[in-house]
């Protein structure tokens, strides 16, 4: 990643946890009209895209038949533009909320419902303090959204859960943490080991005074199992896309020659019991 007009200094550091958090909120609405002008193509204004795989919800269905979405209640945790929730409306899917914790983020949405005359409820939030009553929501989900960005990524989940009803359901999409092993860099010259998969210390980039201006957190595919579990929900499937031989698209660390080799993207299914 990178902040908009560039770190003064970029590494892996010990961070504050709530400076990190503030920062990112920050960071994502500062740069929300810089990162849809290289991605929202891709992503589409009103398409559903998991992964940078660009595994999409109308082939995978990982909330569930759209029959049985109509009519339920559907929450977007770290919506971004709405994109996601955007092409939920479109296919029928009526109730639909998408939250951010970054107001900029949330502006590109009204711009994206505007173009497409499809319109999204968004609210102004935090992950780890949703405005929603406990059992409220059908299904909860985010793409990439708010879980690499805050330092207690189990409060997201336990936040998922208490909103969801009995029997809901709650999927997220992260970088899968093997990549934190592996430099970002989507050639085969990213194919070395360069750090411990273990090794949890943050990615930080710091403004010339110190000050944190972004963050990401790593967690091994055992921390976000065990984050699941502690919050009170059952894992029921965990996806690894495969990088599709179509997509010559890159995105960071992501791309087709790494991409035939290792995976880029973890897809967790959990319910609420």
């Amino acid at each position: 990643m990178g902040a908009p007009d560039g770190p003064a200094w970029a590494g892996y550091d010990d961070v504050d946890d709530a400076a990190a958090a503030r920062a990112n909120a920050g960071w994502w609405s500062a740069a929300a009209g810089d990162y849809l002008a290289e991605h929202g193509d891709f992503l589409g204004a009103a398409d559903f895209c998991w992964c940078p795989e660009g595994l999409r919800e109308s082939d995978a269905h990982l909330l569930g038949p759209l029959d049985r979405l109509r009519g339920t209640r559907v929450l977007e945790v770290g919506c971004g533009a709405a994109q996601c929730s955007r092409w939920l409306r479109s296919q029928g899917v009526e109730q639909v909320v998408g939250t951010d914790v970054a107001a900029g983020m949330l502006a590109r949405a009204a711009e994206l419902d505007a173009r497409t005359g499809v319109a999204v409820p968004t609210v102004l939030a935090d992950a780890r303090a949703l405005p929603f009553p406990a059992a409220s929501v059908d299904v909860a989900f985010t793409a990439f959204g708010a879980i690499a960005f805050v330092p207690d990524a189990e409060r997201v989940h336990a936040e998922a859960a208490r909103v969801l009803r009995p029997g809901g359901r709650w999927v997220f999409s992260v970088t899968h943490p093997i990549r934190w092993a592996f430099p970002d860099d989507p050639t085969a010259a990213g194919l070395r080991v360069s750090r411990s998969y273990f090794d949890r210390t943050p990615y930080v980039e710091r403004d010339r005074d110190g000050t944190p201006a972004y963050a990401e957190f790593h967690r091994t595919l055992g921390d976000h199992v065990r984050d699941v579990v502690a919050a009170g929900l059952v894992i029921e499937d965990l996806v690894e896309p495969e990088w599709p031989p179509e997509n010559t698209s890159t995105w960071g660390g992501w791309g087709p020659e790494r991409g035939a080799l290792l995976p880029g993207t973890a897809i967790l299914v959990a319910r609420r019991p």
